[in-house]
Order: C-alpha cells, then sequence, then structure tokens
C-alpha cells in the first residue's frame, strides 16, 4: 500500500505552469487531470481525488473576487463576502465527504474566528460534533480481532448506535461484564488503519502541488504536523497514559473542577473509561437553567490551560466544543459545576525554557511593552520585526493596535469586523509564511490558544477578558519568579546581600500580581451579591 501512494501519477514539471487559465495545465484542468490520474488506481484514491484539487478552485475565486473592482467599498465588501461563503460551503462538502483527517482540518478552522471570516468559522461549526459513524459490524469485528474476545463475552451491554462520533473514533455506551460498572467505549473507526495513508499521501501531495503552483502559499507545514501528530492521536493506548497522567497531576489542585474519565482498559485501538456524560460549554441554556455563572466557567478554563501550558502537565492541543463539557455539581466548595475533558491524543510537553520565554512574552503583551515583546517573540518563534505585527494579532487575536496596548480591553465589533476584513490575499500569504516557519510546539500552542479564545467567546461572558488576562499574568510571573529563584540559588542563594534584594524584587513583582487578581475577584464577587454585572474593562 504505501508504494502505491508514495508516488502518485500526477507529476508537476516547469513546463506546465499555468497561464491564462489559473487551473489550466497543458490543455485539460487540474480537476481533468488529476481525475484521469485517479481513474488509474484504487477506487478509494479517486472518490477522495476532490481534495486534490479543492485548494486550487478557492485560490482562484479570492484571486477573481480581490480583482475584481465594484466601484465602492460596500459593493467590494459584498463581494468579498459572497465568496467566503461560496468557498467555505464547497470545502465542507468536500471535507464531510471523505471525512478521517479532513475532518480535524475543518474542526481546527472552526474556531479560528479571530483571523478568519466569520463566513468560514460559522460554516465549518458542525464538523465539530457531525462526523462519519462506522457500522455496529465493523466494529464488532474489530474489537474481536483485537482482543480475541466477542463483545458479549466482556460487556453485559453494548448499544449498538453510539453517543458520539468524531473524525477518528466514535463512543459507544458499554456495562463491564464483570463489575456492573457504566462505561464509554471509545473505538476507532475500523477503516482508518487503511484509508489514513492514503488520506496523508493525499494531504502531503497537495499542500506540495499547491506550493509548486502557488508558491506564495505553503501549506506543507501543516501536512508535515499531521503526518507527526495523527500516529500519536491514533494510539489509544497512549492516550490513556495520558489521561491518567492529566487526571494525576489536577487531582493534586484541591479547588480544580477539572474531572477526567478513569481509564479502565487501554489498547491500540479500543479505549474503556468510565461514563461522564456532559453538555457543551455553549450549551447556555442549561447553564442558566442550572444557575453556572458563565464567567466562573471562563475562569476556570484559563486555569486549566495556564496550568498545562506554564504547569508539569503536558498541554491538551485539541480542546474543541466536542472534547469538552459541562455538568452541575452542587457538591464543590468553590464552583457549581465539573469540566469534563475528552480525547486526551494529542498531547506535547513544553520545554522549560520555552515556558519561561513564553511567560514573559506575554507579560510583555499585558504591560504593553513593545519592545520586550518583540525580544521574546523571537526567542520563543524567530519572528522579526516585519512578521511581528502579524504575530501580536496571531497571538492574541486582536487588531495590531490593541495588541499592543490594550490587549486586555474588550474586543469591540468594530475591531472584529477590521480583522475579518484584513483577510485580503496579501495578510493571508504573509500568514501562511509565518506558520510555515514557527516551531512546531508553537503552532500547537497558538492552536490551543485559538480553541480556548473560541470556547470562552462562545460563553458569551459579562466580565470581559480582564480575568483571565489577570489569571495568565499570574501563572507568567509565578513562571519567571520560579526562574529567578534558581538563578539566584546558582549564584551563591538568597542570603548574599545582592541577591537577597533580587529576591525580594522578584517576590514584589509576583505578589502585586496576585494581589492584582485577588481584589478583582472579591470586585467581581461584590458586584455579584448586589446583583451588577462586571465590568468589562478597567
Amino acid at each position: 500500500m504505501s508504494e502505491q501512494y508514495g508516488t502518485l501519477p500526477f507529476t508537476a514539471r516547469k513546463d506546465r505552469r499555468f497561464s491564462q487559465d489559473p487551473q489550466a495545465i497543458g490543455g485539460f484542468t487540474l480537476q481533468q487531470e488529476v481525475e484521469s490520474s485517479a481513474s488509474e488506481l484504487s477506487p478509494r484514491f479517486k472518490m477522495r481525488s476532490s481534495t486534490v484539487f479543492r485548494p486550487f478552485d478557492e485560490i482562484t475565486s479570492y484571486r477573481v473576487a480581490l480583482k475584481h473592482d465594484e466601484g465602492d467599498e460596500e459593493g467590494q465588501q459584498a463581494l468579498l463576502k459572497a465568496c467566503h461563503q461560496r468557498c467555505a460551503d464547497r470545502t465542507l462538502r468536500v471535507l464531510e465527504k471523505n471525512g478521517s483527517i479532513f475532518i480535524k482540518l475543518g474542526q481546527h478552522l472552526s474556531s479560528m474566528n479571530y483571523l478568519l471570516p466569520l463566513e468560514w468559522t460559522r460554516t465549518f461549526i458542525p464538523l465539530q460534533d457531525r462526523c462519519p459513524v462506522s457500522s455496529y459490524d465493523t466494529i464488532e469485528e474489530m474489537i474481536f480481532a483485537d482482543t480475541g474476545l466477542p463483545i458479549a463475552a466482556q460487556f453485559d451491554k453494548f448499544d449498538r448506535d453510539p453517543i458520539g462520533a468524531a473524525s477518528l473514533a466514535q463512543v459507544h455506551l458499554a456495562t463491564m461484564k464483570d463489575t456492573g460498572l457504566e462505561v464509554a467505549v471509545k473505538v476507532q473507526h475500523p477503516a482508518l488503519q487503511e484509508w489514513v495513508p492514503l488520506d496523508l499521501a493525499l494531504t502531503q501531495f497537495t499542500f506540495a502541488t499547491l506550493k509548486y503552483f502557488f508558491p506564495e502559499y505553503d501549506l506543507q507545514w501543516l501536512s508535515n504536523e499531521m503526518a507527526s501528530s495523527l500516529p500519536q492521536e491514533l494510539d489509544f493506548a497512549l492516550e490513556g497514559s495520558n489521561a491518567m497522567r492529566t487526571k494525576r497531576h489536577f487531582d493534586q489542585i484541591r479547588e480544580s473542577p477539572l474531572v477526567i474519565p478513569e481509564v479502565i482498559k487501554k489498547s491500540k485501538r479500543i479505549l474503556v473509561m468510565e461514563y461522564v456524560a456532559g453538555h457543551r460549554t455553549d450549551d447556555l441554556a442549561y447553564l442558566d437553567l442550572k444557575e453556572i455563572d458563565r464567567d466562573e466557567v471562563s475562569a476556570a478554563l484559563a486555569r486549566i490551560f495556564n496550568e498545562m501550558i506554564f504547569g508539569s502537565t503536558p498541554l491538551h492541543c485539541d480542546p474543541h466544543g466536542g472534547n469538552i463539557a459541562i455538568r452541575y455539581n452542587g457538591l464543590r466548595r468553590t464552583h457549581n459545576f465539573d469540566i469534563i475533558l475528552y480525547d486526551h491524543g494529542l498531547y506535547r510537553d513544553i520545554p522549560l525554557q520555552l515556558k519561561r520565554d513564553y511567560a514573559k512574552l506575554w507579560l510583555a503583551v499585558i504591560n504593553a511593552d513593545q519592545e520586550c515583546m518583540r525580544e521574546y517573540a523571537h526567542r520563543v518563534a524567530g519572528i522579526t520585526d516585519e512578521q511581528f505585527p502579524l504575530f501580536a494579532s496571531a497571538i492574541t487575536g486582536r487588531e495590531f493596535g490593541a495588541a499592543t496596548t490594550s490587549v486586555v480591553s474588550t474586543r469591540s465589533a468594530n475591531e472584529r469586523q477590521v480583522i475579518s476584513g484584513a483577510m485580503g490575499e496579501g495578510m493571508l500569504q504573509q500568514l501562511v509564511r509565518l506558520l510555515g516557519q514557527v516551531p512546531r510546539i508553537i503552532l500547537l500552542i497558538l492552536k490551543t490558544n485559538d480553541l480556548t479564545r473560541s470556547l470562552d467567546e462562545s460563553l458569551r461572558t459579562r466580565a470581559g477578558p480582564v480575568r483571565n488576562f489577570l489569571i495568565l499574568a499570574r501563572y507568567c510571573s509565578r513562571t519567571v519568579f520560579q526562574e529567578q529563584i534558581e538563578v539566584i540559588q546558582r549564584q551563591g542563594g538568597a542570603f548574599r546581600p545582592r541577591n537577597m534584594i533580587r529576591l525580594l524584587m522578584a517576590w514584589a513583582s509576583y505578589r502585586k500580581v496576585e494581589t492584582k487578581l485577588l481584589l478583582y475577584e472579591w470586585y467581581i464577587f461584590v458586584r455579584r451579591i448586589v446583583q451588577l454585572s462586571p465590568l468589562a474593562s478597567i
């Protein structure tokens, strides 16, 4: 199989550049060329051939729209919006048709609402929940093949219909035979073992060909990252280990509302966990019915993912809306809810020095220290002065002026419009180049930022971003403080007069942020008691 996918029949040559028709190649369109080649291969490749030429269609549509002159700005914006929606609808159909790793691409796009036009992100939201389902017969065969036992020998009850389906797996409700425990059985789509090599080959081929004809749109970094991440996500034994490692870490944080289902059994393609159900974070009717404070949920999510970035546990790099749930819990002392985290396949350990530099970068952002921002942007991602404005917007989800002066302010409707309307061809090209050069771990951190920012916006909180930025500042200042303590210890300890002064200054800086956060949370508490909405910014 690998030989067949390794060398595809459509090969780019120097004498076949695009002419007047950006998709014309030697008298044939790109689609005709690919479909002709596909007919010589297996039916599976023919069915997925639409993914190869789809990016070319969309780039052509955008080039036509951007060059078309409507004579006025309003007409040009209307034309561009129509192009956004048309391209998003066509791409959605292709992703849904092909499933597998293409669904994962769409899931990430759906959360990039700080950079991509609304038409794209809104269109792809259904991909978080609406995924293909494998038949019960194929699941039954796979379980027997992998465990050597039929379903009836392992479970007293096993629901034929899954309670949820994702791009790589689906979950069935079951009851363990030996204990009677109600469990969720996560099973990999059986066809993935055969289809993923083809999907990866197609993705890599598509992006390589795209780069050849449109050098300014080099997306090979995306296919390379998928090739690196997918083997981990398809190893459910590794996922089970990730889940238990993270569970042990957060169980030691007494007031954390995070719940991770206990892993009962794990193997390469099957994961049996305790059944823990909840509601989506954007189910606002449920939150309001149970009197769960949206601002408290937002703050809890901020603490959880900042702990993963700056603490000693690995980072969950796929926290989209389908992987996080909320449930009411009236027994907690500080919250009346649990946050349930699913799907632990894509995790990364962040190197210590990168954590420290990343913390200093965010402290510079919060303090609006542009010179320091540029320094640490270069340290963490090799960002040049020319690339800095775009990187600042990418990391904060804000327009450059706000990102460098008042990132803690609430994002206005006008700013959202400016960001959405800025995705012209020039900015898109810059963004593609930028994402292609930054280290992979930074890409995954940025992806997690995108997804958690999207989760936060879906909650429609009242307090604005101030509290979450103070929580971020607390984790960043703690990280920097710990580094300064290590430096002082290496230089003779805290009892040297000079080191004692440095220690006191570092401690004062850390306590300043802690005090700000404490005072602001008391402020929110008092306003809630007197039934006033928190201010969006201070």
